[in-house]
C-alpha cells in the first residue's frame, strides 16, 4: 500500500472528516460559551451587585477552583472512560445548567447566591469535561496533525470569542441577560449533535489507563520527574493565577475607567479575540511547538499588560487586549501540545487534568485578590498584578532553560542570537 504523504497546511486537520464535524459543532457551542462569559459578569456587576470586582472575582474562583477539587478524579476518568461518552454527559450537564440560571434571569428571581451555585455546578463538570475534551483530539486526528489540532481548536475558540461578547452585548442591551444565557444553553446542542454523528470506527484509539491504586498519585510522580513539565506547570500557575483574570480586567476597565455600556463591553471582549485568533492561527501554522515561544509569550503578556494599564482610552485599551490576547494563546496552546505530544498517551489525561487543575485551579487564589486591588485601587493595578504574573513567568522559563537545555546568547550576523541544546534557535529582532 502507498504510503501517503503527511498533511500540510495552517488547516490541515479539517481535511480529516471527523475533525471537520467536531470542530463545527465546537464553534457553535463556544459562541454560547462566550455569550454566557459576559452576561454573567455584567449581570453579577451591574445588576446583582453595585460595581463589585470581588463579586466578578468569587464568581470566577466557583467557576475555576474544582478544577482543583476534582483532580484526584477528573484526570484519571479521562484516561480510563470513553472520551466521546464522557463529552456527552458533561456538555448536557453544562447546558442544563445554563439553562437553569438562564431561567431564574429571565423570570426576575435570580439573586447573586443563585449565580455563586451555578458557577460552582458548571466548575464541577467543567473539570471533567476539560481534560476529557483536550485529550479527544488525538481520538480525533492522531498525533502527527495533533499540534495542529490544538491550535485550530484555539483559533474556533477565539473566534468564537470574537463574536459571541458583542452577540450578548446586543442581546442584553436589546432583551435582557437572561436570554444570552439560554442561546448558550442550546449552544450545546451543536456539540452533543458532532459527537453523535462521529464516525467511531476512524477514532485513533489511544491505549486507555488501567485501573490501579494509586494512579492519581501516578501522574504526579510523572510530573514531578520531568523539569520540563514542572517548568511549564509553575509558569502557568503564575500566569493562569494572577494574569488570566481577563472577566475582572475587561469588566472593570470598561464600567469603571471608560463608563461603558453593554455593547461597548462586549466589543472590547471582541477586540481581544483578534489577538487570540491571530496567536492561534500562527500556532496552527508551525509542524512543532517549541519551548521558547513560551519564553517570549509570557514575556509579550507582561509588556501587554502593562500596556493595557497606561491607555488613556477605550480603544487604546483595546489595541493593548490584542498584544495580551496574541501572548496568552501562545502560552496556552505551546504548553497545551507540548506536554500532550512529550506525555505517555496513558498518562495523557492525567497530566493534562494536572495542567488544567494548576493554570485555572489557582483562580479561587487569584480572582479574589485581583477583584480586591481592583476594588481598593482601581482596575489600572489590577492590570499591573498580570503584567508582574507574566514577567515572573519569563524568569521561571528562563531559569528551566539556562540550567537544562543551556540557554546561550551571542551575537552571529549583526543580530542577538538565542541558542540552547538539541539545535533549537531562533533570533530576537533588531
Amino acid at each position: 500500500m502507498t504510503k501517503l504523504p503527511p498533511r500540510t497546511g495552517t488547516f490541515r486537520s479539517l481535511a480529516i472528516y471527523n475533525y471537520r464535524l467536531w470542530a463545527g459543532g465546537a464553534l457553535v457551542s463556544n459562541v454560547g460559551t462566550w455569550m454566557q462569559r459576559v452576561a454573567q459578569d455584567w449581570l453579577v456587576l451591574t445588576q446583582l451587585t453595585h460595581n463589585n470586582a470581588s463579586a466578578v472575582g468569587v464568581v470566577m474562583a466557583l467557576q475555576f477552583g474544582p478544577q482543583m477539587l476534582m483532580l484526584p478524579f477528573s484526570g484519571f476518568a479521562a484516561d480510563f472512560f470513553d472520551r466521546r461518552k464522557l463529552l456527552m454527559l458533561t456538555q448536557a450537564g453544562m447546558g442544563f445548567c445554563a439553562l437553569g440560571l438562564g431561567l431564574l434571569t429571565i423570570s426576575g428571581l435570580v439573586e447573586l447566591w443563585h449565580v455563586y451555585v451555578f458557577a460552582f455546578l458548571h466548575g464541577c463538570t467543567a473539570a471533567f469535561d476539560a481534560p476529557a475534551r483536550q485529550t479527544f483530539v488525538s481520538d480525533l486526528v492522531g498525533e502527527a496533525d495533533l499540534p495542529n489540532a490544538v491550535a485550530l481548536n484555539s483559533t474556533s475558540f477565539n473566534a468564537a470569542r470574537m463574536v459571541g461578547p458583542a452577540l450578548a452585548g446586543l442581546l442584553i442591551a436589546g432583551v435582557g441577560t437572561g436570554w444570552a444565557f439560554l442561546a448558550n444553553a442550546v449552544s450545546f446542542g451543536g456539540v452533543l449533535c458532532s459527537l453523535l454523528f462521529l464516525r467511531v470506527e476512524d477514532l485513533h484509539r489511544n491505549r486507555r489507563a488501567v485501573r490501579a491504586p494509586g494512579g492519581f498519585v501516578a501522574g504526579f510522580r510523572y510530573v514531578w520527574s520531568r523539569p520540563d513539565l514542572r517548568a511549564i506547570l509553575l509558569m502557568l500557575f503564575l500566569i493562569g493565577t494572577f494574569g488570566m483574570n481577563f472577566s475582572i480586567f475587561i469588566s472593570t476597565m470598561a464600567v469603571t475607567a471608560f463608563h461603558a455600556g453593554a455593547e461597548t463591553f462586549g466589543l472590547l471582549s471582541s477586540m481581544m479575540a483578534v489577538g487570540t485568533i491571530s496567536g492561534a492561527l500562527l500556532a496552527a501554522g508551525r509542524e512543532r511547538p517549541r519551548i521558547e515561544l513560551l519564553l517570549i509569550g509570557s514575556a509579550m503578556f507582561a509588556v501587554g499588560c502593562t500596556l493595557a494599564a497606561l491607555m488613556p482610552n477605550y480603544w487604546l485599551f483595546g489595541l493593548a487586549l490584542v498584544v495580551i490576547g496574541v501572548s496568552a494563546l501562545t502560552v496556552t496552546n505551546s504548553s497545551n501540545s507540548l506536554m500532550q505530544l512529550s506525555t505517555e498517551p496513558a498518562m495523557r489525561g492525567r497530566v493534562m487534568a494536572i495542567r488544567l487543575a494548576i493554570a485555572l485551579g489557582g483562580t479561587p487564589i487569584g480572582a479574589p485578590v485581583v477583584g480586591w486591588v481592583a476594588d481598593r485601587f482601581g482596575p489600572r493595578w489590577a492590570l499591573g498584578v498580570g503584567a508582574a504574573a507574566g514577567l515572573a513567568g519569563a524568569i521561571v522559563m528562563i531559569h528551566y532553560l539556562a540550567r537544562h537545555r543551556r540557554l546561550r546568547l551571542h551575537i552571529a550576523g549583526g543580530r542577538l542570537r538565542v541558542s540552547m541544546d538539541e539545535g533549537e534557535a531562533f533570533s530576537l529582532p533588531r
